[in-house]
């Protein structure tokens, strides 16, 4: 009876692990995230247009794509032991810098460099490392994980806000670097690889897979799928607080109501995760893409303060959701072999989205003079999402179908 037990039970430092790897993406996507906040004062001082500056948010979000590939395939062949480490060193550094730049170059290099970096270090290789920690809730782990995500992106732009507010925005930039130097500095030591990744890694044989379709097909499947999802949910995430103060709602207001749906973000992760365990994680993901589709069309329509609570805490909770059903497939379907890079290749369309989205959401701005037409489109994006999931769905049906006949 122990053995069987011991083999399901998960170790003790695989929640150290949870928590480190929380709270350094707590502070990349936070960064991220605060984009928004620094968008305002930085075109009313450079004259950029919103589209100009929104761009830092596509340019962070390339970088992190492209690089997110390579750090995915090097931690597949090397492990993540030193990844915060390094992480912690450009995300402090490119911080630091942007509080110094003044030119639009210098800004989309800076937010580049975090991006690439910075931002996909601490990303889909560490969500990878984690994953494989865990046996018996895998996507409960990974959920709490990725709560970390909403909670920065929750708490930095409200932070990022009161230091613009107090001290200018470059120095607001100074100060966030510092802050962020003693958070990551102490977690960055605690880094350690899964004994699963070291495992498969050495061996000879590759692992068994119980899933139907090859893991090509899968991260082919969601990768067609991501990118759509992430055009959806960055919209809000980069124009929800310029679209708030455009319509003459107070900044204090505008990041109150941002952190009201990262709040419900970190419960959506969760929930998210665990659910994945239970019902699976593609019908999680299928749910939850509904719920941000349905929400994100209606932000530029409320008009009232409890309308716009109501409607960042539905749509923080889906969204976020969405973001945990997403790692909680990787880990999944794919082997514990190729996750770094399976949920590198999946990040890397999800941050093209994410950029496609953030800049296109102020394009569509500049273009009508509101944010109607950039929220109408990110529901679209939603909605051919959802088409695909539900493609993928059937393939997976035939396919189980196909096996139990033969």
């Amino acid at each position: 009876m122990s053995n069987k037990n011991s083999v399901v039970r998960d170790p003790i430092y695989g929640w150290v692990m949870v928590i480190s790897v929380f709270t350094l993406t707590a502070l990349s996507f936070g960064t991220m995230g605060s984009i928004s906040v620094f968008l305002k004062p930085l075109s009313n001082e450079f004259g950029w247009t919103r589209a100009n500056t929104a761009f830092a948010y596509t340019v962070a979000s390339l970088g992190s794509a492209f690089f997110g590939i390579i750090w995915g395939y090097i931690a597949d062949k090397y492990g993540t032991r030193l990844f915060g480490f390094f992480a912690t060193f450009f995300m402090v550094s490119c911080l630091f810098l942007l509080g110094k730049q003044s030119s639009i170059l210098h800004f989309y290099t800076l937010y580049f460099c975090f991006g690439a970096f910075g931002n996909a270090v601490v990303g889909s290789p560490l969500y990878a490392n984690v994953g494989f920690w865990f046996k018996k809730n895998p996507g409960l782990a990974i959920g709490i994980t990725a709560a970390g995500g909403a909670a920065g992106q929750g708490l930095i732009p409200f932070l990022s806000t009161y230091l613009i507010k107090a001290y200018g925005w470059q120095d607001a930039y100074t100060y966030l670097s510092f802050i962020y130097l003693l958070i990551m500095a102490p977690f960055s030591f605690l880094i350690k690889e899964s004994p699963w990744r070291k495992r498969v890694r050495i061996a000879i044989k590759d692992e068994f897979r119980d899933f139907p379709l090859s893991e090509k097909e899968v991260i082919t499947w969601i990768s067609c799928a991501v990118i759509f999802c992430c055009i959806c949910m960055s919209v809000p995430i980069v124009h929800l607080i310029p679209l708030l103060t455009d319509a003459s709602f107070s900044e204090d207001f505008a990041a109150s109501v941002f952190l009201v749906l990262m709040v419900f973000g970190i419960v959506g992760r969760i929930i998210s995760g665990k659910l994945g365990d239970i019902i699976g994680a593609l019908p999680t993901y299928i749910l939850m893409s509904i719920g941000q589709t349905i929400t994100v069309f209606g932000f530029p329509y409320i008009d009232f303060k409890v309308g716009l609570f109501i409607l960042a805490a539905a749509f923080g909770f889906t969204y976020s959701g969405v973001m945990s059903a997403i790692l909680v497939c990787a880990r999944m379907m794919v082997s514990a072999k190729l996750a770094g890079r399976a949920m590198a290749l999946g990040s890397f369309f999800g941050w093209v989205g994410m950029g496609l989205g953030g800049y296109f959401g102020g394009l569509l701005f500049d273009i009508k003079g509101d944010y109607t037409w950039s929220f109408q489109f990110a529901s679209l994006m939603g909605f051919v999402n959802l088409l695909i999931l539900w493609q993928f769905h059937l393939r997976i049906k035939r396919q189980q179908q196909v096996i139990s006949e033969t």
